[in-house]
């Protein structure tokens, strides 16, 4: 089975309408959901009639808006109040051992609250989880969690690992467009991180009866456009029959910002430019042709 998935649900009412839009109108089936946002509970409200279709994950958010935990998260935030806590500063704050100490202790504390804003929203009270900007996979994020997830004793069937098979971009060069150097990089580390979290904590994983899926969406992250899908799913394919699987989650961001009132709340400037872009319009308009492939 294949699922299509949106990420950032619930961060702006309008904002959501068009990603949920993929659904009536399209091939999503999954959606992950901000913690943080003040407009998460009256975006719910807007798909309850369709909740249990969906494969609803806490969107683990450590980037966009402010922590649930006020200034108890000080360490992650700013002067405003606002997350401000790059990528590469938490990876590297991961391997010094007394930091980690302080940032991890935060990151439990919010961790913890953002599972429970969640909470209400997942179907049969079973957890999926993934982080926005991936953030979920940096070693002391990874390692918070799952003490979390120990400590609570939650239900979690889920853990999204965002590790790209890259040899299918390989086998698709030439109808591919738009892989950006960045992504590659993104991708390298990625399923460095994704590998050594699998291993550190596998039996865990096994005890607790997560499973992870077969993933594609960094390399083309910004870029899933229909034509770039289309290509590398036959690769795709073919390394899922040569592994015996059939799960597949494919990773779009349909969910574009337009509402100017909207646009001056964001308050990371990645996210700007990420979610303002006209690319999100076009990952809407992919899943809306997947949409119409899947119905013929």
């Amino acid at each position: 089975m294949t699922e299509y998935h949106a990420d950032d649900y619930g961060l702006f009412p309008e904002q959501s309408r068009h990603i949920i839009d993929c659904y009536h109108r399209g091939a999503l089936n999954g959606i992950s959901i901000m913690p943080n946002s003040p407009y998460l509970s009256a975006c719910m409200d807007e798909i309850k009639d369709i909740k249990d279709k969906l494969f609803i994950t806490v969107h683990l958010n450590f980037v966009e808006g402010k922590p649930l935990t006020g200034s108890n998260a000080d360490r992650l935030t700013n002067d405003a109040g606002n997350f401000d806590i790059g990528f590469l500063k938490l990876l590297i704050i991961s391997y010094i051992p007394v930091l980690r100490l302080f940032y991890k202790k935060q990151l439990a504390t919010e961790i913890k609250a953002q599972l429970k804003a969640c909470e209400p929203y997942m179907n049969n009270g079973e957890f999926r989880i993934d982080g926005h900007v991936h953030y979920h996979m940096i070693p002391v994020v990874f390692d918070a969690l799952m003490d979390i997830l120990k400590a609570e004793d939650y239900k979690v069937t889920y853990i999204r690992f965002p590790k790209e098979e890259l040899g299918i971009y390989s086998k698709a060069f030439g109808k591919v467009k738009d892989i950006k150097p960045i992504n590659l990089v993104k991708s390298l580390i990625l399923n460095v991180l994704s590998v050594r979290n699998e291993r550190k904590y596998g039996e865990d994983l096994r005890r607790m009866g997560v499973k992870s899926k077969f993933f594609m969406g960094v390399m083309l992250s910004g870029h899933m456009f229909y034509e770039n899908v289309m290509a590398c799913l036959p690769y795709a394919g073919d390394v899922l029959a040569d592994r015996g699987e059939s799960e597949m989650e494919l990773l779009f961001h349909p969910g574009d910002v337009s509402v100017p009132e909207d646009i001056e709340r964001l308050t990371s400037k990645d996210d700007y430019e990420f979610l303002t872009s006209a690319n999100r319009k076009k990952e809407a308009e992919a899943l809306k042709k997947l949409g119409s492939n899947i119905a013929r």
